[in-house]
């Protein structure tokens, strides 16, 4: 999604010319080239697929909605184990409509995940709780800090289920050094993704986050925390940014890969 005005072959060949040997994707751009094709275009090019991104919104009431979100959780595994990947983040979803229930909320997360993390196992696949902003806890994620994501995740097997720890969500918080450390005791850092806090926040705040550096984010101390906690996994970089988007696309990928050694490496 940083550089989302990438067609999928122009990704690749834009990481392969800059030697960055991952990418997470994204469902909607995958389903758009073809899974089965993304994956052998991924997989020819001699890259990796660090995750996929994204399922949940499991937050709803309605029997046929909660039904139609599994349903589209399975088939979200189902695409991440073809192309190859063993991790499926998870944005959990918000409140629903006329809802002021947040505990119910993420019961309702916990029972979902009781039912796909068996599915998930099955396919080689895990998933990883994102934990976003409390901006977004009313209509995209009831989970906010990493400790309410390590509350659900530690109810199912480290296998099935763990978190995503990313800068741009969690930077403010001060138990949050502690709880990556508690997520690595435990085995579940699935994957770390790295994005900065750059104010004034764009109108509907999605598209806020900063490239690397821009920001008030230290990125090697937070970096710093993961490797102490034991995770030796990919690190991802996830911006969301409309500035980025409409520069060209190669350019965005070498700037970032710059930024990521001069401020994370």
């Amino acid at each position: 999604m940083t550089v989302k005005q990438l067609s999928m072959p122009e990704l690749v060949d834009a990481c392969l010319e800059l030697g960055v040997p991952g990418v997470g994707l994204w469902r909607e751009p995958v389903q758009s080239h073809g899974v089965e094709a993304t994956a052998k275009l991924i997989r020819d090019a001699g890259l990796t697929v660090t995750t996929l991104c994204r399922g949940g919104f499991f937050t709803a009431i309605d029997p046929a909605e909660r039904a139609a979100a599994l349903e589209d959780n399975r088939r979200a595994i189902d695409e991440a184990a073809t192309l190859g990947t063993d991790t499926l983040v998870l944005v959990s979803g918000g409140l629903p409509a006329g809802s002021k229930d947040l505990h119910g909320a993420r019961e309702r997360i916990a029972d979902a995940l009781g039912d796909l993390g068996p599915y998930a196992e099955q396919h080689g696949v895990r998933l990883a709780i994102e934990p976003l902003h409390p901006m977004y806890a009313a209509d995209r994620c009831v989970v906010s800090t990493l400790t309410q994501a390590l509350d659900l995740a530690e109810r199912f097997p480290a296998h099935q289920v763990g978190v995503t720890v990313d800068t741009y969500h969690i930077w403010w918080d001060d138990n949050a050094s502690a709880q990556i450390a508690r997520a690595g005791a435990g085995g579940r850092i699935h994957t770390f993704q790295l994005a900065d806090w750059t104010t004034p926040l764009p109108e509907g705040v999605l598209n806020g986050r900063g490239q690397i550096g821009d920001g008030s984010i230290d990125m090697r101390e937070w970096k710093g925390y993961v490797e102490a906690a034991g995770y030796t996994g990919p690190i991802e970089v996830e911006l969301f940014n409309d500035a980025l988007w409409a520069r060209d696309g190669r350019e965005v990928l070498a700037e970032t890969a710059a930024r990521f050694v001069e401020h994370a490496a």
